[in-house]
């Protein structure tokens, strides 16, 4: 049976990808790009630069893992909405949120292809925190 696209997004979000870059190639199109927008500026990434960052993000915590608020999808498009959260090997007990993220993406063969995201580093606001969990998908 196969996956839908909204299937195939939520299940990378929920992989280990962190920590098993091998999984990549099962959900980003060879020809994949991200159009990231974050507090660093905007910069766009190609499969092989995403995974050397991800490679490189995932060496830095002790689990690190996609929260899932918002899940949508429209024709060829899924939008996701999540943050990461992480602990740290300084402080392996303890899971912060570290990043927001909210995605657009455009799906070709049944996998991501083209990415638009923004990205906005986690407060521990309350408020913030709540608008982040309070939709389950």
């Amino acid at each position: 049976m196969s996956r839908n696209a909204k299937e195939i997004v939520r299940d990378f979000y929920e992989s280990d990808f962190m920590h098993n870059t091998g999984v990549l190639k099962d959900y980003l199109h060879e020809d994949c790009q991200l159009h990231w927008n974050s507090s660093k500026g905007f910069t766009i990434l190609g499969f092989k630069e995403i995974e050397a960052l991800i490679s490189e993000t995932g060496k830095s915590y002790e689990s690190i893992r996609g929260e899932i608020s918002h899940l949508l999808e429209d024709d060829n498009f899924v939008t996701v909405r999540y943050t990461y959260v992480a602990r740290t090997i300084e402080q392996p007990d303890k899971e912060t949120a570290i990043a927001h993220f909210i995605t657009i993406w455009e799906m070709k063969d049944g996998k991501m292809y083209h990415g638009y995201e923004m990205s906005q580093l986690a407060d521990e606001d309350p408020k913030n925190i709540q608008s982040y969990t309070q939709i389950k998908v």
